[in-house]
C-alpha cells in the first residue's frame, strides 16, 4: 500500500475521467488513511493475495503455453506448404485478461488467456489440432472444449493452474510480437466470435487506462469482489455480475472520486449504486461508432437494448452491455445488498462498526420461506462437471420464465453456490432458488402462482443437452425453509443466528407493512407433493407429516436430442432502484442524478428514460404471457393419488396412536380436503 499525505491526493483531478465531471476531488483525511490500512489488513488476513511461489508458477505456466501455441502455428504453417521463411516467421501470442490482467486475482483463481494467431489458422484448427496436442500432454488435465459457447473457449488445467483459453485469428499472415491488441486494426475482417474473444483483453486494457489510480482501483475492486462473493451476488451465469462487471462499476466510482483512497472508494461505491436509477447506463467513456460497422449498445437503434435492466457498458469498441444477463429479480437482490453495504459503511465511518461486518456471509436459507431445489446427478465426477455447467447456465432462464409467467409477481433469487450431498452414492450437486411474492403487493387469501408449466418447460430445455450421457439426471422440487436439507449447512443442520443488521432490516420491513419477514421454524419435514408457495408460517410448532423432504416434483424425462433447448428471455420492469439517504455532504441524490443524466444526454437518448423502457417491457411481457399460456393436463393425477394414499395411511396410523399430537391429524385432514376440492389444479404458489 502506498503512503498518502493527509488532505492531499495524487492530484489526478486536473484530468477529467469518464463522461461527466467528478462528484468530489477531495483527498483522504487521517481517518480515511487509517481505515484504508485496516481494510488492506483484513484483505490480506482473508487470504486474497497469492504468495510469491504461486505467482512464479503462473508466470511459468503462461510461458509454457506461449511456446506450445507458437509450435502449433509453425507446425500448421509447414503442413500447409508455406515457404521456409514463413515457417520461421510464423507466430502466435498469448495475452491475458480478466482478474489476472487487472491484477486482482487471488490464490487458486483461473487465468483468462487469449491466443492470437495468423489468418490461415482458424478456430477449427484450435479446437481440433491444438486440442489433440494438449490432450496428449501429461501436464494437462480436465481439458474441456466448449466450441459452441457465446465466446468459444477451451478449459484446462496445466500443472495444476486453471486456464480458460480463447482463440482469435486476425487478418495478418505474420503476428508480430509487439502486437497492440487495443488498436482497432485487429478487428478488420473479424467475425463476431473473434470480436468477442478479443474484447476481453481490449476491455481490460481500457479499464486500466481510464482510472485515475490503478493502485487504488485494484485494492477497491479486490474488496468489492470479496464482498460480492460473500453476499451471493457474484455470478454472471446466474444473472448477477461477474468479474468484468464489478470492475467496470468500481472503475466508474474511481472516476467520480479521482483523489479518494480505497476506504473512501468502497464507501462511495455503495452510496452511488444505492442511489443509481437503473436502467441509466454505467459508462467509462463515450460510446463511439466506427466504419467497421460492428453493432454497439444503443437503445435508439436496437429494441433489445431497451429491455436491459442494468446496463454496464464496456469501454472498448464495439461497446456492449456486459450485464445483459441481469433480470428484474437479480437486480432487486443486488439493490438490497447495495443498501445493506451502504448502511454498514456509514456505521464504519461513524466508528460504530468495523470492516469485518461488511463481509458477513449472506444467510440465504434464512431469508426466504420457499425454495426450489434443483438436484443434479451424473455417473461420475467428470460427467457431473459437464452436466452441472450446462444446468447452471440454464438457471437464469428459469428465473426469467418464472418472472414472465407470473407477471413479475413471483420473484426468484437464484443462489450461485452449489451444494453436494456426500451421502449419495452417485455424483451429485444441488442449486437453490429463493421464491417470494413481489414486496408491497397484496394478494387475496388462497391466491396461488401456478409455475408447474414453467418448471416443466425449464426441465425439457435442460434435457436438450447435446452431450447428454446415461446417468445425467435433473430433479426439481419445492421445499420450505424448515425442510432445507442438512448438507447445505457447513456443520450439519444448524442455522446461524442472523446479524443485528439483518434483524433490524427485517424489523423495518415489517413496520412498513412488507410481507415475507417472518422467521420460520427449524424443524419439520415436507408434507405435500405440491408446488404451492405459501408465505404464511405456523404461529406455533406443529407435528409434521412423516414424508421425505427430498421428494421430487419433477423427474428427469427421456432425453431429447437436437438443439440447445434455449428459451428467449423476457425483460421486465427496470425501475427498482431505491433512493437511499445520504449523510456525506459531497454526495447527494442530485449529484448521482447529474452523473446519470449526463450519460443519457451525451447519448441523446432522452426518449428512452426509465418510464419509456418500462412501458416497452410491460407490453412485451403481456405478449409473452399470452403466447406462453397453456392448459396443464399431465403429471398431476398420479402425484395426487399417491399423496392421498399416503395421507390416508398416515391418518389411520394417527388414529391408532395414543401419543400422536392432534395438530398432526388436523393437518392431514386439512390436506385431504384440499386435494378433494381441487379441480385438477397444478402445483401452485401462493
Amino acid at each position: 500500500m502506498g503512503s498518502f499525505e493527509v488532505g492531499r491526493g495524487p492530484l489526478q483531478a486536473q484530468r477529467q475521467y469518464g463522461v461527466t465531471k467528478p462528484i468530489s476531488t477531495a483527498g483522504p483525511t487521517e481517518a480515511d488513511i487509517r481505515r484504508t490500512v485496516e481494510l488492506e489488513k483484513l484483505l490480506v488476513d482473508s487470504g486474497l493475495y497469492e504468495n510469491k511461489e504461486e505467482t512464479a508458477k503462473r508466470e511459468e505456466v503462461l510461458g509454457q503455453i506461449d511456446q506450445i501455441v507458437k509450435s502449433w502455428v509453425r507446425q500448421l504453417t509447414r503442413q500447409r506448404g508455406y515457404t521456409n521463411q514463413m515457417v520461421e516467421d510464423a507466430n502466435a501470442i498469448i495475452f491475458t485478461f480478466g482478474s489476472y490482467r487487472l491484477g486482482v486475482h487471488g490464490p487458486g483463481a483461473d487465468i483468462d488467456t487469449l491466443c492470437v494467431g495468423p489468418s490461415y489458422v482458424n478456430r477449427e484448427d484450435f479446437f481440433t489440432i491444438l486440442h489433440d496436442t494438449l490432450a496428449g500432454m501429461e501436464e494437462v488435465t480436465e481439458l474441456q472444449p466448449v466450441p459452441d459457447a457465446h465466446v468459444p473457449v477451451m478449459k484446462l488445467k496445466f500443472n495444476g493452474i486453471s486456464l480458460d483459453l480463447l482463440y482469435a485469428s486476425i487478418s495478418l499472415l505474420v503476428v508480430p510480437e509487439d502486437l497492440d491488441i487495443s488498436n482497432r486494426s485487429v478487428l478488420y475482417n473479424a467475425d463476431e466470435f473473434t470480436v468477442r474473444s478479443l474484447n476481453g483483453c481490449r476491455v481490460a486494457d481500457q479499464i486500466l487506462r481510464l482510472v485515475p489510480s490503478v493502485e487504488h482501483f485494484r485494492m477497491t475492486l479486490r474488496c468489492i469482489k470479496f464482498w460480492a462473493k460473500r453476499r451471493g451476488v457474484y455470478s454472471n451465469v446466474t444473472g448477477f455480475l461477474g468479474g468484468v462487471n464489478w470492475a467496470l462499476l468500481v472503475a466508474r466510482v474511481c472516476q467520480l472520486y479521482p483523489n479518494a483512497v480505497p476506504s473512501m472508494l468502497v464507501s462511495r461505491f455503495f452510496r452511488v449504486y444505492t442511489q443509481w436509477h437503473w436502467p441509466n447506463p454505467v459508462m467509462l467513456c463515450p460510446i463511439e461508432e466506427d466504419e467497421l460497422g460492428f453493432p454497439v449498445w444503443d437503445p435508439r437503434k436496437n429494441p433489445r437494448d431497451r429491455t436491459h435492466h442494468m446496463p454496464i457498458i464496456t469501454p472498448a469498441y464495439p461497446c456492449m452491455n456486459s450485464s445483459y444477463n441481469v433480470s428484474s429479480s437479480t437486480l432487486r437482490v443486488m439493490n438490497d445488498q447495495f443498501d445493506i453495504g451502504n448502511r454498514i459503511c456509514e456505521e464504519i465511518e461513524l466508528n460504530k462498526s468495523c470492516w469485518s461486518a461488511l463481509f458477513e456471509p449472506y444467510l440465504f436459507f434464512d431469508n426466504y420461506k420457499n425454495y426450489l431445489q434443483v438436484d443434479i446427478f451424473a455417473a461420475d465426477a467428470d460427467d457431473l462437471r459437464l452436466w452441472k455447467g450446462w444446468v447452471e447456465s440454464r438457471l437464469r432462464q428459469l428465473t426469467l420464465k418464472i418472472e414472465r409467467d407470473t407477471n413479475d409477481m413471483l420473484q426468484c433469487h437464484p443462489y450461485p453456490n452449489e451444494y453436494m450431498d456426500a451421502s449419495k452414492q452417485c455424483s451429485h450437486c444441488a442449486f437453490f432458488l429463493g421464491l417470494q411474492r413481489k414486496q408491497g403487493v397484496r394478494v387475496h387469501e388462497g391466491q396461488q402462482f401456478d409455475i408447474r408449466v414453467t418448471v416443466d418447460e425449464f426441465r425439457h430445455s435442460v434435457n436438450m443437452y447435446m452431450f447428454w450421457k446415461p446417468g445425467m439426471q435433473i430433479f426439481v422440487s419445492h421445499v420450505r425453509r424448515r425442510q432445507i436439507p442438512s448438507f447445505v449447512f457447513p456443520e450439519g443442520y444448524k442455522r446461524s443466528r442472523p446479524s443485528k443488521l439483518t434483524v433490524q432490516l427485517k424489523a423495518e420491513k415489517c413496520s412498513d407493512g412488507v410481507d415475507d419477514c417472518e422467521c420460520g421454524s427449524l424443524g419439520g419435514r415436507c408434507k405435500r407433493k405440491r408446488f404451492a408457495i405459501d408465505d404464511a408460517e405456523p404461529k406455533k410448532p406443529q407435528k409434521q407429516a412423516s414424508v421425505s423432504p427430498n421428494r421430487l416434483l419433477f423427474g428427469s424425462p427421456e432425453v431429447a436430442n437436437g438443439g440447445s433447448g434455449g428459451t428467449e428471455s423476457t425483460c421486465l420492469d427496470m425501475e427498482t432502484s431505491p433512493d437511499a439517504q445520504n449523510s456525506d455532504m459531497d454526495l447527494d441524490k442530485n449529484s448521482v442524478d447529474i452523473v446519470q443524466h449526463g450519460s443519457w444526454n451525451y447519448l441523446k437518448m432522452e426518449e428512452f428514460a426509465p418510464t419509456g423502457v418500462s412501458k416497452y417491457s410491460e407490453a412485451q411481457l403481456q405478449q409473452k404471457q399470452f403466447e406462453g399460456r397453456k392448459d396443464v393436463v399431465n403429471d398431476i393425477g398420479s402425484s395426487l393419488d399417491e399423496e392421498v394414499a399416503l395421507l390416508e395411511k398416515q391418518a389411520e396410523g394417527d388414529k391408532n396412536s395414543e401419543k400422536t399430537d392432534s395438530s398432526g391429524s388436523q393437518e392431514v385432514s386439512t390436506r385431504l380436503h384440499e386435494i378433494a376440492t381441487e379441480p385438477n389444479s397444478a402445483p401452485a404458489m401462493t
